[in-house]
């Protein structure tokens, strides 16, 4: 059965509670609608509750390069599953571009006629060759992950958090995964406390858990990809594998009890909006006098009380559309909105008249509310 977040009239998250009490409560009127970044569906108690007692409700997460999977898990039942879509490639793509056009500036401002040594080189001012600072686009990854754990803490009363450790064996190299583990647990350890637990260690779980895993396509956003192992992180912390106490047989078996069961999943994104590249940057060949013409590219605001980000509703041609705003055109003639999806493919373009604001942006993409089918007990 489902589970409903609890907030206690003084913010405090309360154990969740099952769906057919918190609709009771928002009849009798002891409790109102929390809002949450999350989009998951809360409930906040208009006077002081009667205990504040809670069980260990664990956070598990799954991290990855192009995706991560995470699963909050009590010893009676799974809360939700959510799929994150992590901002890797994106930010790739703008930091090469950047590195493209910065390269471009200091070629147009050396003049190669004169010898090398009159050439306005400027000196370097420190050795940026060593660095110890996390890559951006490994950076932006953690601090997804990171957000998201403080949005669950804020509706649910997390005791710890699990988090698995990549680790490359023999010559094999590393994985982008890999980078920023230890400033991830630093931050993690600051929340609640963090236990560790190795990739092999996730998959014997699951595997007892009965968890269903699709490794076809891990770009698939269903529970079985990514937050199927996020659970079985999450379950570690009720259950643990202990040999057996004899010199005549070799095996153990499972210690603790955990009970696995359908919960509400979420997709979760990042809008890949450009704040501060505002123009393309080649000129317009189609204008009058293209070198002094750029298309507008970025930019958050737009002339229609809408900004990029924003969830909306959209109607066109009879049919409801739902989406986030990412950007306008503006012509003599013409008036639009464009709308993206979670993946950030853009829908269509929309009329600004025909276009409802539903929620400001938060600057996360929420998409998906559905139990799955699996149901498993031990």
């Amino acid at each position: 059965m489902q589970r409903v977040p609890v907030i206690s009239s003084q913010g405090k998250a309360l154990m969740p509670t099952k769906p057919s009490r918190a609709r009771k409560w928002l009849q009798e009127g002891k409790a109102r609608i929390y809002k949450n970044d999350l989009n998951v569906f809360a409930i906040q108690l208009i006077n002081e509750p009667s205990g504040h007692e809670t069980q260990d409700v664990v956070i598990g997460i799954d991290p990855g390069k192009m995706f991560s999977g995470v699963g909050v898990q009590s010893s009676k039942a799974t809360i939700i599953k959510l799929h994150l879509i992590l901002p890797f490639p994106n930010v790739t793509k703008k930091m090469t571009g950047r590195r493209i056009l910065r390269r471009a500036r200091r070629g147009r401002r050396i003049n190669r006629k004169l010898p090398y040594s009159q050439r306005c080189h400027r000196a370097k001012r420190f050795d940026n060759r060593v660095q110890k600072k996390l890559p951006p686009s490994i950076k932006a990854n953690r601090q997804l992950e990171l957000r998201v754990v403080k949005e669950i803490c804020q509706i649910f009363p997390i005791s710890h958090i699990v988090y698995e450790y990549i680790k490359a064996r023999g010559d094999k190299g590393f994985s982008p995964a890999m980078v920023g583990q230890k400033v991830m647990l630093a931050w993690l350890g600051e929340i609640a406390p963090t236990a560790t637990i190795f990739g092999w260690e996730t998959s014997n779980i699951r595997q007892w858990l009965k968890l269903p895993k699709d490794k076809s396509d891990k770009s698939k956003p269903c529970p079985e990809t990514h937050s199927n192992d996020g659970v079985a992180l999450a379950s570690s912390h009720f259950i643990r594998w202990k040999e057996w106490q004899s010199s005549s047989a070799r095996g153990g078996y499972w210690d603790g009890e955990v009970i696995v069961t359908p919960a509400s999943f979420k997709v979760i994104a990042k809008p890949n909006i450009y704040r501060r590249q505002l123009h393309f940057e080649n000129p317009d060949s189609k204008k009058p006098n293209p070198t002094q013409y750029r298309k507008r590219k970025g930019g958050t605001v737009t002339p229609f009380g809408l900004r990029s980000g924003d969830f909306v509703q959209a109607q066109k041609a009879g049919q409801i559309y739902g989406g986030w705003i990412g950007g306008y055109t503006q012509t003599a003639k013409t008036k639009n909105v464009s709308i993206y999806d979670v993946n950030w493919k853009r829908i269509g373009q929309f009329s600004p008249n025909k276009v409802r604001l539903l929620k400001r942006s938060t600057k996360l993409l929420v998409s998906g509310s559905y139990p799955d089918q699996h149901s498993s007990l031990r």
